[in-house]
C-alpha cells in the first residue's frame, strides 16, 4: 500500500501540473516565442528522475544504514540491557499499533538514535553506544517511543513523497530554464549547446538549494510529532528529560545526511543554516511538550 501511495502521489501531481500548464496555454506562449519545449514528455522524465532516487534510497535504507553505520542488529540478547531495548521497543510497537522493529546498535560516542525502513511493519530502529551510556533507561526509552512514532506516523515514506516530488520540480524547471537560455539567449536552433548545459545546472543547484530548504521545514514540523507520540508512549516527563540531556551534550555530531532526519538529534545552527536544519531547536521542543503537558 504504502509503494502504491507512492506511486500515485507523483502520479497526481503530474497530472495535476499537466492540468495547470494546459489552462495557462504555457505550451503556446513557449511556441510563440520560438521555443520547441515538449513540456508533456520533459515532465514525465522529470519525474521518472525525481521519483526513482527517492524511492530506490526509501528502497534501500534498512541495507544502507545497517552497513553505513555499522549497526548491529540484536538477534539474540546478549545481556541485559540488549534484553530491556528488545522488550521496550516490542512493547512500544505493539502500543503503536506495528510490527516490531529489528533493533540495533551502532558505535558512536554521541548519544542518538535513529529509524528507518519503507514499510511501518518492517522498519529499524537503532541507538549509539553513547545513548546507553550517558541516559539512563527512563529517558533511553523515551528515545526509543521517539523514533517508534517515526516508524508508526509513516515519517520515512512521507519524506520519500515530499523528496520525490521536490526533485521532480528541481528537475523538470532546470531544464526549462536551460532550454530558454540555450534557444532564446544564445539562439541554438539545433541540438543543446553549451548554454543549455551550464544554465541547467546553475539552476538546478539554485533550484536544490530551495527545495532542500522546504523539506527540512517539513522534517522539522514532523519532529514535533513525533515528540509528541513519544511523550505519549514514554510519558511527557520522560521525553522531556531525554531532550534534555541531550542539550547538555556538548559539540554533538550529526548522523549521516541520509539518516539525519529520523534520528532523535539533529544538529545546531545559526542565521541562514536554521533553515537547513532536519530538527528544531531543543529549546522549542522541550517548550511545546512543556506548554502540551499543561
Amino acid at each position: 500500500m504504502q509503494i502504491l501511495l507512492f506511486l500515485a502521489t507523483n502520479a497526481a501531481v503530474l497530472i495535476l501540473i499537466s492540468i495547470v500548464f494546459s489552462l495557462l496555454g504555457i505550451d503556446g506562449i513557449l511556441q510563440a516565442n520560438g521555443v520547441d519545449l515538449d513540456l508533456q514528455a520533459l515532465l514525465i522524465m522529470s519525474a521518472v528522475i525525481g521519483m526513482s532516487g527517492s524511492f530506490i534510497s526509501l528502497l534501500m535504507s534498512k541495507w544502507s544504514a545497517k552497513h553505513s553505520m555499522g549497526v548491529r542488529v540484536i538477534e539474540q540478547p546478549g545481556n541485559s540491557a540488549e534484553r530491556w531495548l528488545v522488550d521496550t521497543v516490542t512493547r512500544q510497537a505493539g502500543q503503536a499499533g506495528i510490527g516490531t522493529p529489528e533493533i540495533g546498535i551502532f558505535d558512536h560516542p554521541q548519544p542518538n538514535a535513529f529509524a528507518t525502513g519503507m514499510n511501518r511493519n518492517n522498519s529499524l530502529v537503532a541507538v549509539s553506544s553513547g545513548l546507553l551510556q550517558h541516559m539512563d533507561r527512563s529517558e533511553v526509552e523515551a528515545v526509543l517511543a521517539h523514533e517508534i512514532s517515526h516508524v508508526s506516523n509513516g515519517d520515512m515514506v512521507t519524506m520519500g513523497l515530499v523528496q520525490g516530488v521536490i526533485n521532480t520540480f528541481v528537475v523538470f524547471f532546470s531544464r526549462i530554464v536551460g532550454h530558454l537560455v540555450d534557444r532564446v539567449v544564445f539562439k541554438n536552433e539545433r541540438g543543446y549547446g553549451p548554454g543549455y548545459y551550464i544554465a541547467s545546472l546553475v539552476a538546478q543547484l539554485f533550484l536544490g538549494l530551495l527545495a532542500s530548504a522546504i523539506v527540512m521545514w517539513f522534517s522539522r514540523w514532523r519532529e514535533f510529532r513525533a515528540d509528541a507520540g513519544g511523550a505519549s508512549l514514554a510519558g511527557s516527563r520522560n521525553m522531556i528529560a531525554a531532550l534534555r540531556r541531550l542539550q547538555a551534550v556538548h559539540q554533538p555530531q550529526d548522523l549521516p545526511d541520509q539518516f539525519a532526519a529520523f534520528g532523535i538529534s539533529g544538529g545546531f545552527g545559526e542565521g541562514l543554516k536554521k533553515l537547513f536544519l532536519s530538527h528544531p531547536p531543543l529549546e522549542e521542543r522541550i517548550r511545546a511538550l512543556e506548554e502540551a503537558a499543561r
